[in-house]
């Protein structure tokens, strides 16, 4: 039978993240915001004038051809600045969910403090990687991230003295939840990508390298829910009850971080 990893994933498995330290989020909002777009690093900086020559050699070169662009709407813009929010809001609630989960898990589990110790670092390497995105492109973070710290935190907490199986439940169905949400979001990207080729632009290398980066931090989300799953999640009681109030919540701060 096909696992919860299986059924959600779609297409391009990738590599593991590089582990790194979490750190705590600290963006001011500027007075001016640099968007994602789709222009590269590299198509952006000047070429050499044809008939040059090389500084090294003294060869002729050939000036690369420019990328045809197509410039960001302001709908897109906002999805774009949304879905850096919420998937920063995300990673920093599972940090802390693994936080607070670990001491009693392991205390009880002894032999689960490897793959806790796992989760954890992935998470904290996705949340690594959106604050990064979050500076460069000068994204504001939701202004509810203190409150969803402490409900995380909690969330956490309260699941781990419950036992392994609640804990595990509290990961199946936060990874469910999320691995939806990536799921969506690469679609749209993906479309935006299918209308530009449509249209003969060009795509930038560092839209690209985006819609890697969400497709490799939804593989490893996946990955946490077929550990769940292998680890007794859905024989913690009652789990429809528990699982479908978690997945609930996770749905409406996604929709709130969206927005705030």
């Amino acid at each position: 039978m096909a696992t919860p990893h299986a059924i959600l994933r779609a297409a391009n498995p990738t590599t593991p993240a590089a582990r790194l330290v979490p750190r705590h989020v600290s963006i001011l909002l500027p007075c001016s915001r640099r968007h994602l777009s789709s222009t590269s690093r590299a198509a952006a900086t000047p070429a050499p004038p044809n008939g040059g020559t090389s500084a090294d050699n003294g060869t002729t070169t050939t000036p690369p051809k420019p990328k045809n662009l197509k410039p960001l709407t302001p709908s897109q813009i906002d999805f774009l600045s949304s879905a850096l929010r919420v998937n920063q809001a995300g990673e920093l609630a599972a940090t802390l969910i693994y936080t607070a989960q670990t001491p009693p898990v392991v205390r009880r589990e002894p032999h689960l403090r490897p793959l806790m110790a796992h989760m954890y670092e992935q998470e904290a390497a996705h949340l690594s990687t959106f604050n990064a995105l979050l500076a460069r492109h000068r994204v504001r973070p939701t202004a509810l991230y203190p409150l969803w710290s402490v409900l995380a935190a909690g969330l956490g907490w309260s699941t781990a003295v419950l036992g392994r199986e609640a804990a595990m439940a509290c990961t199946e169905a936060v990874e469910t939840e999320i691995g939806g949400h990536y799921n969506g979001q690469i679609r749209q990207l993906l479309e935006m990508v299918a209308g530009w080729e449509a249209e003969g632009y060009d795509v930038g290398d560092e839209f690209r390298e985006l819609i890697r980066t969400l497709r490799r931090i939804r593989d490893e989300e996946l990955e946490h829910l077929d550990h769940a799953v292998e680890h007794d999640a859905q024989k913690a009681e009652p789990h429809w009850l528990l699982t479908g109030a978690i997945r609930a919540g996770c749905r409406g701060a996604i929709w709130v971080s969206e927005k705030v």
